[in-house]
């Protein structure tokens, strides 16, 4: 399996960090080894001083697919859930700088947990899905899909152009506002439409 993640998805979070606004889906991967399933820890890694949380809604593809019509892109999942993509920012920046590509601030071990799963069939408009991320049992970031720059069938058209999706692959979505630092100790808690279905510790 693969992970794909698009960045700058949200309007207020390529405005908060300064980035212009993509005109189509901003794409990078992630190996399986940036993953963290059932809630185990994340373990503070020692090339960074500044890693920050970016809650996301993640797409699991269920069926094989190449090329796709947008029309049809919502064949191609029927779960979503929830997920942070960890990222170190000083070392983003220092390779945004020199113009290198994002993937070790990106894809490094244990930068991609993700939580539960729930059936697309539960929630009653994929286009207005409401999700959150809490912070020591603090709100600090709130988004909701309907502000999504590029919806989740215009990103599976898009990404199948370039990639095979296959039964499995994960996409993670984009982050809205209000991205920040965390540090060893913290608590994070992931919801959708308030449901918690993602709990980690930072070690």
């Amino acid at each position: 399996m693969k992970i794909l993640a698009i960045g700058r998805n949200y309007l207020e979070h390529a405005k908060e960090l300064n980035n212009p606004v993509p005109e189509e889906p901003v794409i990078f991967l992630m190996p399986e080894t940036a993953l963290i399933k059932k809630n185990q820890p994340f373990f503070y890694p020692d090339f960074s001083n500044d890693v920050h949380y970016e809650v996301e809604l993640v797409l699991k593809i269920n069926r094989l697919g190449k090329n796709i019509s947008e029309k049809f892109a919502h064949r191609y999942y029927d779960e979503i859930g929830i997920g942070i993509d960890f990222t170190a920012r000083d070392l983003q920046n220092e390779l945004k700088k020199k113009g290198l590509p994002w993937e070790k601030s990106k894809g490094f071990d244990g930068a991609a947990p993700i939580g539960k799963f729930i059936a697309k069939e539960s929630l009653s408009d994929v286009h207005n899905i409401s999700f959150s991320l809490e912070k020591n049992g603090e709100s600090v970031q709130n988004g909701n899909s309907k502000d999504m720059i590029f919806s989740f069938d215009a990103i599976i058209a898009h990404v199948s152009k370039f990639f095979t999706l296959k039964i499995g692959d994960l996409i993670f979505t984009g982050t809205p506002a209000g991205v920040g630092p965390v540090k060893i100790g913290d608590e994070l808690v992931a919801k959708i439409e308030g449901h918690e279905l993602l709990k980690l510790h930072v070690k």
